[in-house]
């Protein structure tokens, strides 16, 4: 491989054919919060895996302790301010500063948010890619300051000289729009589906016969709308068909009261559950509800595919665009139309094998990891100049 490209030093020198790709913004791997910190953990094992040294930054308040290394990915842990404002940016600046001598090819950015920082590391020579997220200003839980600095964001990334990347084909249109060219590489979902376990004996759950929803527990995700719904199906609890709400937010503790004075019977609420704990509630419930109504590709959607799960979604572009017609839908934050969509799935098995069945097929053709790392590594390559 000729790499036209230069760099400084780095700790241990790659193979010949390996490129030196810094991966920032995130809260660090292992994975154990949300889409980007997946995104990093199967990226950067998988690039690793094809001869290239990965680096991962994450926040000390996230890694374990003493994790340096993980799947064959280096792990740089800085510390933070752990403010709902200031965590990611003041976290992604200390990473870009210790990036510098550190001879990176290639550095990924995370978050539309980190668009400020995103310059610094050109001065080196480092080329710089910013996977922008979804549409961050239109979450209702940033106030006034906070959507106007994701705007502003948004507004400064079409104007650096770095590549941008999209998840979701709705959100590069908007760049697009905006004059500017945007690659468009999904998120990816390797998703094994696991028999009933320790989970589901643990929280008291049959397989097959529970209605799920896992989403960081802010209101754009619409737990709220959920909750309703179910109380609007009508005597599903009574049924046997407990609604499992799976999830937190480390600052959203009055939407969180609300949420429970609110729940009807039948509700669970379970807090965070990572890793295979998750993988056997997502592959073992008789429906998946899909919320939120921001952002690019949800993750967890995807998963969920992954999973064969019958999937009801909240009937906008993005779901649209991933889910296709591989899963029911409601009327855009609509709880009566959700509780119509519940109760018509939970009385027809048949409908919800066939849509479970088409969405896994879905997602194994579109959304393999696999295919997500050939799309960035192809564009690295491209980045860099390098002719193979």
């Amino acid at each position: 491989m000729t790499r036209k490209h230069g760099g400084g030093p780095d700790e241990a020198s790659p193979t010949s054919a390996g490129m030196r790709v810094a991966i920032l913004g995130t809260r660090g791997v292992p994975a154990a919060y949300g889409g980007f910190e997946t995104f990093a953990d199967e990226l950067g094992a998988r690039l690793a895996q094809r001869g290239h040294t990965v680096t991962v930054y994450g926040r000390s308040h996230v890694v374990p302790a003493g994790v340096r290394e993980y799947r064959g990915i280096r792990v740089r842990v800085l510390p933070t301010i752990r403010h709902k404002y200031l965590d990611t940016p003041v976290h992604t600046a200390l990473s870009v500063v210790d990036a510098l001598p550190r001879g990176f090819d290639v550095i990924l950015i995370c978050n539309v948010a980190n668009a400020p920082f995103a310059l610094v590391p050109r001065l080196t020579g480092a080329m710089v890619a910013l996977n922008v997220d979804g549409f961050e200003w239109q979450r209702r839980k940033w106030g006034a300051v906070g959507k106007t600095y994701y705007r502003l964001c948004s507004w400064l990334a079409t104007k650096l000289p770095i590549v941008l990347v999209s998840d979701a084909r709705i959100v590069a249109e908007h760049y697009r729009r905006l004059g500017r060219a945007i690659a468009y590489i999904p998120y990816g979902a390797d998703a094994p589906r696991l028999g009933p376990g320790p989970t589901l004996e643990r929280l008291g759950l049959k397989a097959g016969r529970f209605i799920l929803y896992v989403s960081r527990l802010e209101p754009e995700n619409n737990a709220h709308v959920v909750l309703e719904g179910y109380g609007h199906a009508g005597g599903l609890d009574t049924l046997g068909l407990p609604l499992v709400i799976v999830g937190d937010a480390p600052y959203a503790g009055d939407y969180k009261a609300r949420l429970h004075a609110m729940a009807p019977p039948g509700v669970l609420f379970t807090g965070y559950v990572f890793g295979s704990g998750y993988a056997e509630l997502q592959s073992n419930a008789s429906l998946y509800v899909q919320a939120s109504d921001v952002g690019g590709t949800p993750p967890a959607l995807v998963e969920a595919m992954g999973r064969e799960a019958c999937i009801v979604a909240n009937d906008v572009p993005q779901h649209r665009e991933v889910l296709a017609d591989a899963g029911a839908y409601y009327a855009r934050n609509d709880p009566q139309d959700l509780g119509r969509q519940l109760r018509a799935l939970a009385d027809d098995a048949d409908r919800r094998a066939a849509l479970g069945a088409a969405a896994h097929e879905r997602a194994r053709t579109l959304y393999s990891w696999e295919h997500v790392t050939d799309e960035y590594e192809r564009l690295f390559r491209a980045m860099l100049g390098v002719d193979r």
